[in-house]
This record gives C-alpha cells, structure tokens and sequence, in this order.
C-alpha cells in the first residue's frame, strides 16, 4: 500500500492530538526489560487507561498473541473497561511505545491516511524490527493509503514523541533528538534544512520551531513530549526547573 508520489503532490496536514478521532492505539506491555520489576503494576495502569478511554472511544491494542490477549483481557475485565470498546491487534512488537512506533495519521484531500515514519529503537537499541512495521498493519487493518517518509529515497527516521503539532501549521521538535552527531543519530548526513524539509512534506507544516534539549538521562535523547505540548493551536505547556543546581535547570530555561 506504499505510495510513491513526489512530495509536491502529497498536500499532508497532520491534525493535532486533541482533534476528533475514531480510536486510540496501544501496544500491551510484555516487554519486562521497559518495566523492571513493575510489569505486573503496569498492565494493571494500562486497564485503568483503557477503562477512561474506552468510556468515549475505541481502543486498539496491539498483542502478541492470542496468549497475551487473554491475559489482557483479564486485566481490562478486572479494571472494568469495556471490552466491547476495546479492539486486539495481533502484531507482534519488541517494546511497544506506540507513541513512537505506531501510525502517523494526517489528512489528505479530506481523508486520512498513514505516513510511515521508520523507527529505530531511538538509534540506541537492536530490536526494534518488528515494531517497525506496525503502521503497515494499521493500515491494512483501516485499508488506508500508507505513504512512506523518505529524503532522497533514503527511509526518514522519527518517533511520534519526538515531535508535537498544533493542527494549524507548527511543528516542535528539538536539536537534542535530530540534531545532535555525538549519539543516537537517527538520520545521518541530514541537517536542519533537511530534516525541515522533510517535516514539511509529511506533516503539512510551515513552522518548524526547535527547542535545544530535553531532561538529561532521557532514554529517548530528547523527545519533546517530555518537555513541551500544545494544548491549542496558540497556547504551550512546558516543564521547568527552577533550582540553578540542577542539572536540567539550563537546557529547561530555554
């Protein structure tokens, strides 16, 4: 279902976070190493999630197998989520941050479609194949046009936490995460004017606003979901830190 328009002939917008939507995606967790000693505690935080949003939309969770999906049914069941909301997506991932791995829905001519930004485990772990592929099961599942995110026919690596949009133009981002050479390059060989580009073409931007850095330890080296959020199309939510001492007092005063 890969597309293979030029980039002049896409005409992508990529509405924000809080716009009407159909569903919300998850991927059950089932990866110990994410969660050390707290999987347990966290499948039971998940079944609090699905039960406050399953109360106004549906959810779709990707599973491993029919094995996890009883055990999430169990879960879901004794929290109290509607199951009747609640829709299993067999596909099998490696760690399952949807927010990162997952479909990158936009609009296009009216109708929405899937732009498949490849994820690399935050250029810092080796398994990360399968949850690669996940927008190509959503859009099989939808039967949605899925196009390809690319820079001179090179696959363009992003996350849906690394960046933020307000729905009317303006895309954050920061230079920690796509910017920086030291570590954790996710496209090599591509600087600012480049990357802008291509965030242009695939999410209909026309602003591009980068912040320097995010709170230092981040295993995701900067994403800006954990530092600033619109909430609206005009207004911002950020983190700050107001001890000189600390030491994300700089990059967090920006």
């Amino acid at each position: 279902m890969k597309q293979n328009q030029t980039p002049a002939e896409l005409g992508f917008t990529m509405p924000a976070e809080w716009e009407p939507h159909e569903a919300t995606w998850l991927g059950w967790p089932h990866n110990a190493s994410d969660w050390p000693d707290k999987l347990d505690t966290i499948r039971w935080v998940y079944g609090e999630m699905v039960r406050k949003i399953a109360s106004e939309e549906i959810v779709r969770i990707l599973i491993d197998n029919k094995t996890e999906e009883r055990r999430a049914r169990h879960y879901l069941g004794r929290a109290g989520a509607d199951l009747k909301k609640v829709q299993f997506v067999q596909h099998p991932t490696n760690r399952g941050w949807t927010r990162d791995s997952g479909p990158i829905f936009v609009k296009r001519n009216g109708k929405t479609a899937i732009v498949h930004f490849h994820f690399n485990a935050w250029a810092k772990y080796n398994d990360w194949q399968k949850d690669r592929r996940v927008p190509e099961t959503a859009a099989n599942l939808l039967k949605k046009p899925l196009f390809n995110a690319e820079f001179n026919g090179k696959d363009f690596i992003l996350e849906g936490g690394g960046i933020e949009v307000n729905g009317i133009g303006t895309v954050l981002t920061t230079e920690e995460c796509y910017l920086d050479r030291k570590v954790q390059v996710r496209n090599p060989g591509l600087g600012k004017a480049e990357i802008e580009s291509t965030l242009r073409t695939y999410l209909g931007v026309k602003n591009v606003l980068w912040l320097v850095a995010g709170p230092v330890g981040d295993d995701t080296h900067g994403h800006i979901d954990d530092i600033c959020r619109f909430v609206n199309g005009k207004t911002l939510v950020l983190i700050k830190e107001t001890s000189p001492k600390d030491v994300n007092y700089r990059s967090l005063s920006e």
